[in-house]
């Protein structure tokens, strides 16, 4: 749910509902301006560095380099320290040198400690250390005076780092409050060998800095926010000469490729409960992950900046070459001067620690962030189905009314959804005696159809003493503190809430412990978790969000750990699911706040969206960040939460839905109901061939993901992606692929005729799925739609798995036969894979699953193993396989270890180069070989 509740009033809160017609109130929300610390940075102007390096000091080690950095102005000194790393990695941490007390490093996020690799120097000057970076693949260059450091590969200048000299550095610092009060002690002694004009400028350059607004207090609108030790703001700029495209850095409703911010506000990352965001545009949303990837023809790099406090990112363009290095580099490369784009990333608190992926390939960036943060979970396999939910199902008669009308209408569907009015009056963990009296009984009649249910919990907890999680995690001393140590408070959806410290690990374990099923009242094996507010939403706090100065475990103040906040809350629930069943179950669980990280934990949705033509178009670009992201399992509302979709925009919403990771319809309370089955037979019919489409290639989707969660490979990705060298792709997020067989352009505009088609990569063939009809690229084509028209196009070269017999849900189709449609290339060749296991254990960590290659070349289809060390019996047997781009064959036989061949019987449609092979019979465990001659 949005924050519009702050718009309304607190004496509202119990009984509003919230009109649908409103949108985001912008004056709710800072702009970098009323941000201090950003305002105070984007003052600092690119120019000569402030700071040096000093070369003297440098200390190489077996795993990494430290040298001082000092900043001439005031003479604060830095530690830097540079590690190159397994995999083409390098970090770079810059931290105070004597700090007043220490600053926050993230905890918990990266999966294990980076392993090193040994640094090398080459050479050295007065003013240049020079130092190969773990392999001699690629060069780092230390320059003393102004601080700067560049990478190479080989003679190519790949990232430069403070080049611009806006590196930027708040030390802690004691209050002074008077002239007479004796200076910092690092600059003390330099005093004395100054001017008695000089140090009365500098005292009075100082005494400006400490008066200035938002150093030691903050107020935004009625709120204040104390800074105990005064600012501590971090910010280093990185150039990238050569590039032009950059991405990531969600969760904004923006476009896939990031735009310039030298004239608006610099991109936020800010977890935030934003009420109908706005599109196109800067704002901070729910959810953060700061990865910033850049991409040309020759490579692709990835900027993770380790932080978790507030951050803006400001983009620009540039020309390269404008410095002396630059400029030799040209030189020496014989090129000209080339555009680049600048980042430079300003954070509130922390410390100054990055990841530099140095790529080469797409791939490679993505494996060598999977190797810090992990990769996508695999989710069970009816998360992968249908979700029905809006806000809210009234009771558990309505619930067995929605479950049977799929079934009346023949509708598939996995999972129905509760919201918040499930709850004994929004006390998570319970249920409303009077709504869903008998929760098991409910659960049950979904477990005998094989289907699922998501309850909602949200982690802010109503203060209520005959409230048995609040009164138990008060006993604890769990919650959150305010500045002077009693609980903090605020108010959410059950009115007065307090809100647990789940930076606590024994508040996490003892989370995780409520959702045993001893513990959670009602619970059952089918039931699983909905993770909503959790950035935190406060609706009366600051931005609708938690004080910064309020008191986490440990100490530390809510400003270093607030986009820590929903991957806690997330993870915590997670553990919870896994530690009810014994360790032995797969979880599922949504949430809506996340960080660098959050892959690991489930799936993620784009929030309160809302029934505009815009926002199901702009769904694609924030999945598609989010895959680059390493969030794989991602999707948006289907319909708009917000408003009421006319019928043309909700049924192109279903077909667009059906082809993107999660896929949940959801509205809001004051919604007409909108299930699919309510808006004429012929809408009906076409809801039910999208939902069909989907759960047809739900094998395709699982072992998609299996290659998400081994390999970090994006299910949902870009055009470039796969095609890296293909220019025309690099800025399209109208279009994008499902893995890297399939090519999907939703119909995103309102009575359309048409969609233009762009077919990438050189020397490809793409076959329409529903027709078959054959295109060569690159090309960009028009293809006419109706109604009926989702289109989606299958790569030559490559073999999907599916199944193609319509059932209720996911679990029923388990044991159905499959279907290989074989997509040939201009060589007449294709290849695919297939990941089966049980669907919903962990049994394929002990490698009960089944990995099969399919490979088809010179007229020969075959299927072996991927993996030989995985088991796993299945009774699925090959019903077709169906070759597209084909001549027609005389005959086709099939061969198996040990046997002989048997013919086979098949169509070929000359009309569509088609082969259908019949029944082959085959398990499709098994190895074969199909003969077509």
């Amino acid at each position: 749910m949005a924050a519009a509740r702050r718009l309304l009033g607190l004496a509202l809160v119990f009984s509003v509902c919230l009109t649908p017609g409103l949108s985001v109130d912008r004056s709710n929300f800072k702009t970098c301006e009323q941000s201090s610390f950003c305002r105070r940075q984007r003052k600092l102007e690119p120019g000569s560095s402030q700071y040096r390096a000093l070369l003297g000091s440098a200390k190489l080690t077996a795993d990494k380099l430290e040298i001082q950095l000092i900043n001439d102005k005031t003479q604060v000194s830095l530690l830097l320290e540079v590690f190159g790393l397994h995999g083409n990695m390098t970090r770079i941490k810059i931290n105070e040198l004597k700090p007043l007390k220490p600053r926050y490093e993230v905890p918990d996020v990266l999966v294990e400690t980076p392993t090193p690799e040994n640094l090398q120097v080459t050479g050295q000057d007065d003013n240049t250390l020079e130092l190969f970076l773990g392999s001699h693949e690629h060069k780092l260059l230390v320059t003393g005076s102004p601080f700067r450091l560049d990478i190479l590969a080989g003679r190519d200048l790949v990232l430069s780092v403070n080049s611009r000299g806006l590196l930027y550095f708040e030390q802690f610092r004691e209050r002074k409050d008077t002239d007479s009060e004796k200076t910092d002690e690092s600059t003390g002694s330099d005093d004395e060998n100054q001017g008695e004009e000089e140090v009365a400028e500098e005292k009075e350059t100082k005494k400006e800095e400490e008066d200035e607004p938002g150093m030691w207090d903050e107020t935004f609108k009625t709120h204040t926010d104390s800074k105990p030790n005064g600012p501590s703001s971090v910010g280093l700029d990185f150039s990238l000469p050569g590039f032009e495209h950059v991405y990531g850095i969600p969760e904004h409703a923006d476009n896939l490729r990031l735009r310039t911010t030298e004239n608006t506000d610099p991109y936020r990352l800010y977890n935030l409960d934003v009420f109908q965001y706005e599109l196109y545009n800067t704002m901070a949303l729910y959810g953060s992950v700061p990865l910033l990837l850049a991409h040309n023809v020759q490579r692709t790099l990835g900027i993770f900046w380790f932080n978790a406090a507030e951050t803006w990112v400001d983009i620009s363009s540039n020309t390269a070459g404008k410095t002396l290095l630059g400029k030799m580099l040209q030189y020496m490369q014989g090129g000209d001067e080339t555009p680049q784009t600048d980042v430079r990333w300003m954070s509130e608190s922390g410390l100054i620690d990055v990841f530099i992926l140095l790529g080469p390939s797409p791939g490679d960036v993505f494996k060598q962030y999977a190797s810090l943060t992990g990769t996508q979970s695999l989710p069970p396999y009816f998360s992968l189905g249908y979700h029905q939910c809006r806000w809210n199902y009234n009771d558990e008669e309505d619930v067995r009314n929605v479950d049977a009308g799929f079934d009346e209408h023949n509708i598939p569907y996995d999972v129905i959804w509760l919201d918040i009015e499930h709850a004994d009056g929004k006390r998570y963990f319970t249920w409303d005696p009077h709504k869903f009296p008998t929760p098991k009984n409910m659960l049950t009649g979904l477990k005998e159809k094989r289907r699922k249910m998501v309850a909602i919990v949200d982690p802010h907890i109503k203060i209520d003493s005959a409230y048995r999680i609040h009164s138990e995690i008060r006993s604890h001393n769990f919650y959150v503190k305010t500045k002077d140590g009693s609980d903090y408070e605020g108010w959410c959806w059950p009115g007065s809430a307090a809100y647990p410290d789940f930076t606590n690990p024994d508040m996490r374990a003892w989370w995780s412990s409520m959702f045993s099923y001893d513990q959670y009242e009602g619970s059952m094996d089918n039931l699983f978790v909905w993770n909503d507010m959790n950035e935190p939403s406060v609706f009366n706090g600051p931005e609708v969000t938690m004080h910064k100065d309020a008191v986490h475990w440990g100490g530390w103040e809510h400003r270093e750990v607030h986009n820590l906040y929903g991957l806690y809350v997330h993870r915590a629930t997670a553990e919870g699911l896994i530690h009810r069943s014994g360790g032995k179950e797969r979880p599922f669980v949504l949430t809506r706040a996340f960080f660098a990280g959050s892959q690991r934990y489930g799936a993620v949705w784009t929030g309160d969206n809302a029934a505009e033509w815009e926002h199901l178009k702009i769904s694609l670009p924030m999945c598609l960040s989010l895959a680059l992201v390493g969030i794989s399992f991602c999707g948006a509302d289907v319909g708009g939460f917000f408003k009421n979709p006319e019928t043309e925009l909700l049924l192109r919403w279903y077909q667009a839905g059906a082809y993107q990771p999660f896929f949940r319809a959801h509205a809001h309370l004051d919604t007409p109901r909108r299930e699919p089955w309510l808006h004429g037979e012929a809408n009906t019919d076409l809801i039910r061939e999208a939902l069909q489409q989907r759960y047809a290639l739900l094998p395709y989707w699982y072992t998609l993901f299996y290659n998400a969660h081994r390999d970090a490979e994006p299910v949902m990705r870009p055009l470039w992606v796969e095609f890296p060298s293909d220019v025309s792709s690099f800025a399209t997020d109208d279009q994008y692929l499902l893995g890297s067989a399939l090519l999907v352009h939703p119909v995103t505009e309102s009575n359309a005729r048409g969609v233009q088609i762009y077919f990438p990569g050189t020397g490809e063939v793409w076959y329409d799925v529903h027709t078959h009809q054959k295109y060569e690229s690159p090309q960009r084509f028009y293809q006419p739609v109706t109604m009926s028209s989702i289109p989606v196009f299958q790569r030559g070269g490559s073999i999907i798995p599916r199944k193609d017999r319509p059932r209720r849900n996911s679990d029923c189709m388990q044991d159905d036969p499959f279907t290989l449609y074989v997509a040939l290339n201009l060589q007449g060749e294709a290849q695919g894979e297939l990941y089966l296991d049980d669907g919903h254990s962990f049994s394929y960590q002990q490698n009960e699953f089944l990995y099969r290659k399919f490979s088809y070349s010179h007229g020969k289809l075959t299927s072996s193993s991927l993996d030989l060390n995985g088991k796993f019996e299945t009774p699925n047997w090959l019903e077709r396989v169906v070759i597209i781009g084909a001549t027609r064959p005389n005959s086709i036989t099939l061969h198996q270890p040990g046997g002989s061949e048997v013919q086979l019987e098949f169509e070929y449609d000359a009309q569509t180069s088609v082969i259908t092979v019949r029944k082959p019979g085959v398990n499709i465990a098994s190895d074969f070989t199909m003969f077509v001659r």
